[in-house]
């Protein structure tokens, strides 16, 4: 694969490189706060560059573990870029990016639908990306 330039309009991001390097994260303090005045939060994680298999573990209790379904993560295109460009391994992707993840939330399956729907009212784009399981510790990609 040819190396982009940043001013290259890339069809899979449908911007430019650099456009889309340059796009601000989205911040979402309000609708999460707002969030938790409706609905039973455990716990929150965010998720920084290299903070998926880190700070999702840090927001469950010992004794249990994450089990994030792979399908249901939805992977921004530039990630696919640059791993495709970097010629890098998924795991190794997860580990260094938050692969468009960018805050996870534990609550009860039972509040799953009316956070989303919550949400999405706000213009967060929420969806489910797994379970908290009981055993082992840390994060299972599966």
């Amino acid at each position: 694969m040819e190396r982009p330039t940043l001013d290259q309009y890339r069809p899979e991001l449908g911007k430019t490189l650099g456009e889309e390097l340059l796009t601000p994260t989205k911040i979402y303090v309000k609708p999460v706060l707002a969030l938790l005045e409706q609905v039973e939060v455990h716990s929150i994680a965010h998720i920084t560059g290299g903070g998926f298999f880190e700070n999702i573990p840090r927001s469950i209790p010992k004794g249990l573990s994450a089990r994030i379904e792979r399908e249901s993560v939805r992977v921004h295109p530039v990630f696919r870029l640059l791993q495709t460009l970097g010629e890098l391994e998924e795991r190794h992707m997860f580990n260094t990016f938050n692969m468009g993840v960018g805050m996870t939330l534990t609550l009860p399956e039972s509040e799953l639908d009316r956070a989303i729907t919550l949400l999405g009212a706000a213009g967060v784009n929420a969806y489910p990306i797994g379970a908290v399981v009981t055993g082992g510790e840390g994060v299972a990609l599966c």
